[in-house]
This record gives C-alpha cells, sequence and structure tokens, in this order.
C-alpha cells in the first residue's frame, strides 16, 4: 500500500519505520525542516542542547524498531543505563541521590531521610506489581477495540481492580506506602511524566517509577537527539521518503475514508494516512469539515513548560545529568498550575546532558536545560511571567548551590508555551495533549484510529496511550496492530 504520515515526530518516525518493513510505500511530511519534532536539538555558542525530551527510558522500544528491520540496534543506537536516576535538592540542605540499584536507594533513603528502607521497596514493588498486571495492557494494546477486552489477561487485571488504586489519587497511594513528606514529594513528581497533578491523577499513575528504578533510566550516547537520528536513518534505508519543511494543509476525504493529503498545490494520494500531528489540529485545520470529536478535544490539557537553555562557565560536581530542586509547598505549587499560574517558589528541573557527554560544553563548563511546569497557554502575559520565574529560577538554584548563578550564565535560549506550540503544533502549548487527573482520563484519548474516517490513523502524545519518548513509541506499535487487524 501507499501510506501517507503527517508528521515526523517520535511515532511519525517509528510508524514509517514500521510502515516500510512491512513492503509499503511510506511518504512523511514534515513542517519543519528537521525530523523529531520536541526530540530535536540546536546548538548555541559553543554549548550543544536537546530541545525537548531529556530521560530515557524503555530503550527495548526503539531497539525492536532496528530487530523488525533485520538490523542489529547496537550497530546504530548505543545508550548507558545511569547508576543514579536523578540528585534531589531541598531548601533546608536536604540533598539525596536517587540510586539506580534498589537497595542503594533504599539505604539513602534511610541514611538522608530517616526512612526504613523496606518503604522504598513496597512502593517499589507496588509499581512493579501495577505495571505488570495492567501496563501491557493498557499501554501496548487499543482501548478502543473489543477484542482488547475480551482477553484472558485483561480479564484477571479487571478483576483486581481494587487494589490499583485506581479510585485515590496518587498523593494518597505515596503517603500511604511512604509517610515521610520529603519522599512522598519525590515520588509524587512522577505525575509530571505525562504532566498531570499528583493530587488528583489516579493511584494507578503510581507504575510510572517502575520504569526508572526497576527497568532503568539510561543516556543515548550524542545525546537525546540520537534517538531520533537512529530512527529517521533506519526509517531512510528502509526507503521512507520525506518531505521537510512541507506542511500538510488538509486531509483529502472520499466517500467516508482517508484518501490522500494536500500539500500546497499537489494532492498525495494514499491507501493509509497517519497523522503524527496534535490530535487537534489534525481535525481543526486538517479535516475542517468533518465532525469533531468534541468531547475528546475539550478534555483537560496537560501542562506545559518553560525552559532556560543556559551555557554555565562553571563544573558542579555535586550535580548530575538529571537534577530537581523542590518548592517548599508542592500541594500549592500544582494548586496554582491548575488555575493557570505560576507558584513563585517553582519546582526546578535541570538536566546537564555535558555530564554524559563532555562535548556538549567547552571544557570546564556545563550545559544547563532548565525546567520549571507551567499552565498550558490561556492567554497569560509570557513576558511578565518569564521575566518573574528567570528570577526565581536563578535565586532558588544559587540559594541552594551556594553561588551566583546569575555571574555564570554565559548564554540563554528560552522556549516557553508559546514557542512550543509553535514549533511543535502541540494544542496551547501543552506537553502531552490531555492531563491524566480523573481515573477515566486513559479512556478518554483519542483512539489510535477513526470511527468515523476509514483509513485514517494516529500516532503521537496526544492520542492514546500518550506522551513521551516510550508511549510515543508504542502508539506506533499499536496503529500497527490495528491496521492489520482492520
Amino acid at each position: 500500500m501507499r501510506i501517507g504520515i503527517i508528521g515526523a515526530g517520535i511515532a511519525g518516525l517509528a510508524s514509517a519505520v514500521r510502515m516500510a518493513v512491512q513492503g509499503h510505500e511510506v511518504e512523511v511530511f514534515e513542517a519543519n525542516d528537521y525530523p523529531g519534532g520536541k526530540l530535536s536539538q540546536f546548538d548555541l555558542q559553543g554549548y550543544r542542547f536537546d530541545a525537548g525530551p531529556s530521560l530515557f527510558t524503555m530503550p527495548q522500544y526503539v531497539d525492536d524498531l532496528f530487530r523488525l528491520a533485520g538490523e542489529d540496534p547496537l550497530e546504530h543506537f548505543q545508550y548507558d543505563r545511569l547508576d543514579t536516576v536523578c540528585h534531589y535538592f531541598w531548601e533546608d540542605g536536604t540533598r539525596l541521590n536517587a540510586y539506580a540499584d534498589p537497595t542503594a536507594f533504599g539505604k539513602e533513603v534511610e541514611d538522608k531521610l530517616g526512612v526504613p528502607a523496606d518503604r522504598v521497596h513496597t512502593a517499589l514493588s507496588d509499581s512493579a506489581y501495577k505495571y505488570e498486571l495492567t501496563g501491557r495492557i493498557f499501554l501496548e494494546k487499543s482501548l478502543h477495540r473489543l477484542s482488547t477486552w475480551t482477553n484472558a489477561k485483561v480479564l484477571k487485571a479487571m478483576l483486581k481492580i481494587p487494589g490499583l488504586d485506581l479510585f485515590t489519587s496518587m498523593n494518597r497511594v505515596n503517603e500511604r506506602l511512604l509517610q515521610e513528606p520529603k519522599l512522598v514529594q519525590l515520588f509524587n513528581r512522577f505525575a509530571t511524566y505525562n504532566g498531570s497533578n499528583p493530587y488528583k491523577a489516579p493511584g494507578l499513575l503510581s507504575i510510572i517509577p517502575h520504569f526508572e528504578h526497576k527497568i532503568g533510566a539510561y543516556f543515548p550516547r550524542g545525546g537525546m537527539n540520537a534517538i531520533t537520528q537512529a530512527i529517521y536513518d533506519l526509517a531512510v534505508r528502509k526507503g521512507v521518503t520525506f518531505h521537510m519543511g512541507q506542511p500538510v494543509d488538509r486531509i483529502l476525504v472520499e466517500n467516508g475514508r482517508a484518501a490522500g493529503l494536500q500539500v500546497g498545490e499537489a494532492q498525495h494520494h494514499y491507501d493509509r494516512i497517519i497523522s503524527n500531528m496534535d490530535v487537534f489540529f489534525t481535525y481543526k485545520k486538517l479535516l475542517p469539515d468533518a465532525r469533531h470529536p468534541q468531547l475528546t478535544l475539550k478534555q483537560q490539557k496537560s501542562t506545559s513548560a518553560l525552559i532556560f537553555y543556559w551555557g554555565i562557565r562553571h563544573s558542579f560536581e555535586e550535580l548530575g545529568l538529571h537534577n530537581i530542586f523542590f518548592s517548599e509547598d508542592y500541594k500549592q505549587e500544582f494548586a496554582l498550575l491548575e488555575a493557570g499560574e505560576v507558584y513563585e517558589d517553582p519546582t526546578v528541573y535541570v538536566n546537564i546532558s555535558s555530564k554524559c557527554e563532555p562535548g556538549d560544553a567547552p571544557e570546564g563548563h556545563e550545559n544547563w536545560f532548565t525546567m520549571i511546569n507551567v499552565p498550558y497557554d490561556s492567554g497569560q502575559d509570557w513576558d511578565a511571567i518569564i521575566d518573574r520565574a528567570r528570577e526565581q529560577v536563578i535565586q532558588k538554584v544559587g540559594r541552594i548551590l551556594g553561588v551566583d548563578l546569575k555571574s555564570l550564565i554565559v548564554c540563554e535560549d528560552i522556549l516557553d508555551p508559546r514557542s512550543i506550540e509553535s514549533k511543535t503544533r502541540s494544542h496551547l502549548g501543552a506537553l502531552y495533549g490531555t492531563s491524566s487527573n480523573n481515573r477515566m482520563a486513559a479512556f478518554m484519548r483519542h483512539a489510535n484510529f477513526s470511527n468515523r474516517i476509514r483509513n485514517l490513523y494516529f500516532c503521537g502524545g496526544s492520542v492514546h496511550p500518550g506522551g513521551g519518548i516510550p508511549l510515543c513509541l508504542l502508539s506506533a506499535k499499536i496503529v500497527e496492530d490495528v491496521m492489520e487487524a482492520a
């Protein structure tokens, strides 16, 4: 068949590989002049920055693409497991290293927070149990096909719903299992991995720590953009044709089926269409005359991000690849995010890829990807927010590290919800499409196929199973499975 794909984000690239491996003729149209969407990179005055996602888990989903194509992934894509997943800092001077090894992590928590190591092990075991029981069902399969729900494993999982914490919040689960406030805060932060509020998101999301602390966190050699480049190069080797800098203007629908793409003055006809574009814009811009799934499109959006890319003329021994500087009042921070505001004491995430790739910064310097969670764009005065937040972040991190941080900043670039939308076509700058702040959120995400327009499929972070690199890669697999079963 001839397959037309809209968007060369990570899910679009993965879909292109999967379709080409099946022998289809595949063409991808991308509005930007580079692949990867959010998963891209740029250089600034001798510093290299990964523009978007900075955490790499579930590397097997990338490896799977090479194996499907009959290639050895190690020949094209390498990565290393992190010994320390993240470095955590609080204003009172508490510092904690989240070691990848559960035993070492438990001992660290015991030594630094006075919490019995068993509590950490219990929480991680609970996370693993929920993932093994439900993760492969709800993340790796379509939730919108009857065959999923008649599967024996699904029925087994459904019988155990009372123990899956679907009817309580992630925060309450963490309070029950961990009890100590700083440790609860640490485990609550995993809700931000899909742009949600831990005080509202269902307790089932406590499966997320399993990805980092049991399966592992990794760093791809060459930086996060190496993921994009490896899959893009694989797609090219498999015969995929890419049209960069060519945004799609319309999905052509004939007799109730997707039949092609309008790109400028040209029409391209296909047997199947896969959209990696944000599902909101897929309907609003590319299918203006179609009936829109209003209930799905009106769901609460996920949070966005304000990112300061800083070249820093100093090297900090106490920092690693991933670093978190926590706010004093996490609950208030999320309450304000829900209200469309930014807390005056935001939690700050600092990613420093030069810790693993020294060439990403000049010798003795570091490249700081400095991020705070902010609400999606609903008309706020972002210029004022940026000015205020920049000063708050500089003061906060400087206090905790005991340095004049402002004097160490050599160069700067900024990404905010407005530019996230313009560069990646993410509606309102929401990083993960919709939030997961209610127990039905997973079922309310748009399906990976259209019920009304035949031969139209969807992948990427705005549809099932959600945002983030692993889930985007899984969305491409689900599209393949659904298409085969059609």
